[in-house]
């Protein structure tokens, strides 16, 4: 299986299995979500090595609080347990492939050195 569902009870141990972990917010009522589904999977399926999340936001509203959630689908990426894009809405195939891209890219010392300048 490609994706794998994710809870709060989960949450930590699925973080730590991976550098990149995708979380895709949705509730079995969406109809934009039923429409990113299948985009996700398949995505899912291509970059086996990134694990790919599903959280129900019905079921796990402690974990979609936490995300700061107001609608689904929404996309959270995480790279080294840091939140590096989280965004609603359906996202086409190719631009979800070059958003992990972008991930995969990121130059990590320098985000942690700019959040350091910017709590600092």
């Amino acid at each position: 299986m490609p994706t794998v569902t994710v809870t709060a009870d989960t949450f930590d141990e699925i973080l730590a299995k991976r550098d990149i972990v995708l979380l895709d917010f949705f509730a079995d009522w969406c109809g934009p979500c039923h429409t990113f589904a299948p985009i996700y999977e398949q995505a899912a399926t291509k970059h086996s090595d990134l694990l790919f999340g599903k959280v129900d936001a019905d079921v796990e509203p402690q974990l979609t609080a936490a995300f700061q959630i107001r609608s689904i689908p929404t996309l959270a990426i995480l790279r080294d347990g840091m939140l590096v894009f989280s965004q609603p809405g359906v996202l086409p195939a190719e631009a979800l492939d070059d958003l992990i891209s972008q991930v995969r890219n990121l130059d990590m010392d320098e985000v942690h050195a700019k959040l350091a300048a910017q709590t600092a």
